[in-house]
C-alpha cells in the first residue's frame, strides 16, 4: 500500500508531467490516473480527473467515461457514477455495465436492477457481463424469482449458451437452493470449463447432503477425464464433504496428500491458505483436532482466518483450554486482530469454563473495535454470562437497544434465568417476549420448561406447554417432552408423568426415560427406576452411564447378585464409563479434577481441607478445630 505523502507526491509529480509536456495523448494519462484513482479509492484524484477532463473537452469520450463511472463507485460514490452517465449522450452498453457494476459492489442491489430494466426498456443490446453481473446480484439477495427472470432473459437473446452466463445462472441456482435446476443447466453446456464443473461440485457440498456419494465421485472422473485438473477449489469443495460418521475420512487424506503432491497447498509455502483453513476444519469435524493442529503449525503465513480455523477447531473437539490460550496467542505472538468471527469463536469457551475474567475481556474488546452492536455477539454475550453466574451482565446486554433483538436473544436470558433457578424471571421473559409480538421457537419452550421444572412451576410449565403446541404451532419433540416429563418427575407426579410418555406423540427417546429415571430416584419409586431403566437401556445399549447407574442403585439397596449381573454385561460389552471431571479457575489457571484424583501437585492438601469438611458438616468436629487444621 503507497503511504499517503508518497502517493500525493505521485500525483503531483504525474499532473507536472502531463501540463508540462507536450502530450500527443492526454486522455491515455488520465486513463493512468482514474486506473490509479480505482487502486487507491482516492476521491480527490477523482475530482482532479474529472475537472480536467471537462477542461479539455472530453465529457464525452466513452473510455474517459467508463474509468470515471468506476473511480466514483471504487470511492463509494455511486450516484457521481450515475451523473456521470446521465451526462453522456451515446450510452454504449459498456456505460451500463460499468454504472451497474458501481451499484452491485456498493450493495444497491435496487438500483442494479432499475438500471437493467431501463436497458432492456431503451432497447440496449445485452451481453454477457450484463447478464452475470445481475446473476451475481441474485445469488447474493438470494431471489430466485429474479435469477429465472435473468435465465429466461438470457435464453431469448442466446447467451444461455455462453459459459460465462451459464456458470453465473447455476451458481445463482446453488445459491438459492436449486441444486437440480444447476444439474438440469449444467447437463445441456454444449461446452464447459473448469468453473463449470467447481460449481456443480460446490453445489453438491452445500445441497445439505454432505456425503461422497457416486453421483459426486463419478462427476470428479469425468471432469479428469474431460482434460481439467483439480485446483484449489475443487478440492477445498471436495473436502467438505470428508466426514467420519459416513466413513468417508479416507478421502480427506487423500485429498491432503493430492495437495501436497500437486503443490496446490501453497499455505505450506506461505501464499495461498483457503486450502489450509480447509484441511484444518476437515480435520476438526473428523476429530482429529491433533492433525489440524499439524496444518497448522506448517503453514508459514496465517491470517486471521487460519487462527479462527483452528480456534474453533479445538471448541468442536471439546478443548476449550487449548481454544482461550490460541486466541492470546494469536494476539501476542503473531499480532492478529481477532474479527467477529474469532470472537463467536471463543466465546463459548467462557462460559463453559465459567471464565468470567477472559469473557468480560472479549466484551471489552468488542465495544473497543465497535462489534458489540454485532446481533450474533451480543447472543454468545448474553449466553456467556449466563453460564458464567453473572445475570446482572446478562440482562445489560440484553436490554441494550443498540441492537435488535430476535428470538435468540430471548431464548438465552430465559435459559440464563432457568439455569440458575429463577423461574419466576424466566416465565416473566417469556410472557414478556410473547406480549412484544416474537414468536418463540423449540429452544425457547425448552428453556422455558427447564426452567419451571428446577423452580416447581408446574401449572405455569403446562400452560406454556399448551400454548406453544396449540397457539404458536411448534411441534412436541423428543427435547419439548423430556423438559415436560423432567418438571412433572420433580414435582412428584411420576404417574402423569408416566401417562404423559404413554400419549406422547413423538417415540420417547434416552432424554425422556433418563428424565423419569432421574426423577424416581429423587423421589425413591424403585418400581418406576426399574421401568424407565428398562427402556433406556433397550435404546442405549451402549451408554456405560446407564450401567454403573443401574448398579450404584441396586447397591444401596443391597441387591448385590443384580449389581453382579449389570457390571458383568458391562464386561462382556466392554464398556467402561469415563470419569467425570470438575474444574476451577484460580489467577486464570484452570485445574481439572477427575473422581478420585490425585494428580494435582496439591491433591494431599486438598483431599485433608474435603475430609476437615466432611467431618465438620457431620458434626465430629467443632469450628476452631478446622481453623486450626486449615
Amino acid at each position: 500500500m503507497i503511504r499517503l505523502s508518497s502517493f500525493k507526491a505521485f500525483v503531483l509529480v504525474t499532473s507536472r508531467y502531463y501540463h508540462s509536456a507536450s502530450l500527443s495523448s492526454p486522455s491515455r494519462n488520465l486513463l493512468h490516473l482514474l486506473q490509479l484513482s480505482i487502486a487507491h479509492s482516492s476521491l480527490d484524484l477523482t475530482h482532479q480527473c474529472h475537472a480536467r477532463i471537462l477542461s479539455l473537452g472530453f465529457s464525452q469520450n466513452p473510455f474517459l467515461a467508463t474509468k470515471l463511472i468506476s473511480a466514483y463507485a471504487a470511492c463509494g460514490f455511486p450516484t457521481e457514477s450515475q451523473l456521470v452517465f446521465n451526462s453522456l449522450e451515446q450510452k454504449s452498453v459498456y456505460l451500463w455495465n460499468s454504472l451497474i457494476n458501481g451499484y452491485v459492489k456498493n450493495q444497491k442491489y435496487g438500483e442494479a436492477f432499475r438500471l437493467f430494466y431501463q436497458m432492456c426498456c431503451c432497447g440496449v443490446l445485452l451481453d454477457d457481463y450484463t447478464l452475470a453481473t445481475l446473476c451475481k446480484v441474485c445469488s447474493e439477495i438470494g431471489d430466485l424469482k429474479a435469477g429465472k427472470l435473468i435465465h429466461g432473459k438470457s435464453v431469448v437473446i442466446g447467451f444461455v449458451l455462453d459459459i460465462i452466463v451459464a456458470n453465473s445462472l447455476m451458481f445463482m441456482y446453488c445459491k438459492c437452493g436449486e441444486f437440480r435446476e444447476c444439474l438440469k443447466l449444467f447437463g445441456e453446456m454444449p461446452e464447459r470449463n473448469a468453473t463449470s464443473w467447481n460449481v456443480v461440485i460446490a453445489g453438491y457440498a452445500d445441497s445439505g447432503d454432505r456425503n461422497f456419494t457416486k453421483e459426486i465421485i463419478e462427476l470428479v472422473k469425468d471432469m479428469q477425464i474431460e482434460g481439467f485438473k483439480l485446483d484449489g477449489f475443487t478440492v477445498s469443495s471436495l473436502l467438505l464433504l470428508c466426514n467420519n460418521d459416513n466413513g468417508k475420512m479416507d478421502y480427506g487424506r487423500e485429498l491432503h496428500g493430492f495437495i501436497v503432491r500437486n503443490e496446490l497447498g501453497w499455505g505450506f509455502l506461505g501464499s495461498d491458505i483457503h486450502l489450509g483453513c480447509c484441511l484444518i476444519d476437515m480435520y476438526s469435524r473428523n476429530n482429529k483436532v491433533d492433525s489440524g493442529k499439524r496444518v497448522f503449525d506448517r503453514m508459514k503465513r496465517r491470517n486471521v482466518y487460519v487462527w479462527t480455523a483452528m480456534i474453533n477447531g479445538y471448541v468442536q473437539n471439546g478443548a476449550m483450554e487449548e481454544a482461550l490460550v490460541l486466541f492470546h496467542e494469536m494476539q501476542v505472538k503473531d499480532g492478529v486482530e481477532p474479527n467477529r468471527v474469532s470472537l463467536l469463536s471463543v466465546l463459548p469457551t467462557c462460559g463453559l469454563l465459567a471464565d468470567f475474567t477472559s469473557g468480560k475481556q472479549i466484551h471489552g474488546y468488542a465495544i473497543r473495535k465497535k462489534l458489540n452492536h454485532d446481533l450474533s455477539l451480543c447472543n454468545a454475550l448474553i449466553d456467556m454470562y449466563s453460564k458464567c453466574g453473572n445475570l446482572n451482565y446478562a440482562r445489560r446486554v440484553f436490554e441494550d437497544r443498540s441492537f435488535c433483538r430476535d428470538v435468540i436473544s430471548w431464548s438465552s436470558l430465559i435459559s440464563g434465568y432457568g439455569l440458575h433457578g429463577m423461574g419466576k424471571e424466566a416465565v416473566f421473559l417469556y410472557d414478556r417476549m410473547l406480549q412484544k409480538g416474537n414468536k418463540p421457537d423449540m429452544i425457547t419452550v425448552v428453556g422455558a420448561l427447564s426452567a419451571c421444572g428446577r423452580s416447581g412451576l408446574v401449572d405455569e410449565g403446562l400452560r406454556i406447554y399448551n400454548s406453544a403446541i396449540s397457539e404458536y404451532g411448534i411441534g412436541p419433540t423428543a427435547e419439548i417432552c423430556a423438559c415436560l416429563v423432567d418438571m412433572l418427575g420433580r414435582s412428584g407426579r411420576l404417574e402423569m408423568a408416566l401417562d404423559f410418555i404413554k400419549t406422547m406423540p413423538v417415540e420417547p427417546g434416552p432424554s425422556v426415560w433418563g428424565a423419569l429415571v432421574s426423577a424416581s430416584i429423587l423421589h425413591g419409586n424403585l418400581e418406576m427406576q426399574d421401568l424407565a431403566y428398562k427402556f433406556l437401556i433397550q435404546l442405549e445399549p451402549e451408554n456405560p452411564s446407564n450401567y454403573v447407574s443401574l448398579s450404584n442403585i441396586h447397591a444401596s439397596c443391597r441387591r448385590w447378585h443384580i449389581v453382579a449381573k449389570v457390571r458383568t454385561i458391562m464386561k462382556e460389552r466392554g464398556l467402561r464409563k469415563t470419569p467425570g471431571c470438575s474444574w476451577i479457575s484460580i489467577s486464570s489457571t484452570t485445574h481439572c479434577f477427575y473422581a478420585a484424583d490425585k494428580a494435582h501437585p496439591c491433591s494431599n492438601s486438598i483431599y485433608e481441607i474435603l475430609d476437615g469438611l466432611i467431618s465438620l458438616m457431620k458434626g465430629i468436629v467443632h469450628p476452631p478445630d478446622f481453623q486450626c487444621m486449615t
